[in-house]
């Protein structure tokens, strides 16, 4: 495990699955969580098992104002930002395109891609000493699955944001996504259950562990993955998973 002691650590969609994963893998490390979602219940309890190091803010990031305001609340506690985890994303709903609902196909935007920028806008301007921002990727940046259109174009979106983002900032700043795959979660849960397209299809026992996600991002944000900038790490590759001391 490395060692994240003195780090403060922001992570969007901390309620469950790999935002929750990614909040014990960090507090495991040595560093400082701050819980960011809508579900404040379910934060709240989180940061109560994680102890004096956790800090639960209710947050929603289709909201820049929320996003600004679980920065500040960060600072206020912790006196810094290190590592910003821009994680909340939505799967639903999961429809063809020709019978999708224009407002929660708007809505799943509004989280999958400007929830991004808002953390990216929140958080740069204040991470004065350098830090890491990973985005959650997904292989679906680049895909064409039926029922998707709005998750598709989000993280393709996203990969873009990546990019972009590490073009624009200060060297002291890398900015990378990490695409983990299928993941043990309730999206894929959801997923199943729509039985749109092939990954509706796969065995539970394809999906990966969230807490091996949440392993992998506390390598990526370390010296140990420094040579990553503005790229999307696949959690899928092999010697990525070797790197990180995941195994079957």
């Amino acid at each position: 495990m490395m060692d994240m002691t003195g780090k403060t650590a922001l992570i969007t969609g901390a309620s469950r699955g790999i935002g929750a994963a990614a909040a014990q893998a960090f507090a495991a490390a040595g560093a400082n969580v701050v819980l960011a979602a809508r579900s404040s219940d379910r934060i709240e309890a989180l940061a109560a098992e994680i102890g004096d190091k956790a800090l639960a803010v209710t947050c929603d990031v289709a909201e820049f104002s929320e996003v600004s305001a679980a920065v500040e609340k960060t600072l206020e506690r912790f006196g810094r930002l290190d590592i910003l985890i821009n994680n909340a994303g939505v799967i639903d709903p999961i429809a063809n395109l020709d019978v999708s609902d224009p407002q929660t196909w708007g809505q799943a935007i509004d989280i999958n891609v400007k929830g991004v920028y808002h953390g990216l806008r929140a958080a740069i301007p204040v991470m004065k000493g350098g830090g890491v921002i990973v985005n959650i990727s997904s292989g679906a940046a680049g895909g064409d699955l039926e029922g998707w259109s709005h998750y598709n174009a989000s993280k393709a979106a996203v990969l873009s944001l990546t990019k972009t983002t590490e073009n624009e900032t200060p060297d002291a700043i890398r900015v990378v996504g990490l695409s983990p795959g299928t993941v043990a979660t309730d999206m894929q849960t959801a997923i199943k259950t729509s039985g749109v397209n092939v990954v509706s299809q796969l065995d539970w026992s394809a999906h990966v562990p969230a807490e091996w996600v949440g392993r992998a991002l506390v390598w990526l944000c370390s010296d140990k993955a420094s040579e990553f900038r503005g790229a999307d790490v696949s959690l899928r590759d092999e010697d990525i998973r070797r790197r990180i001391g995941l195994t079957d």
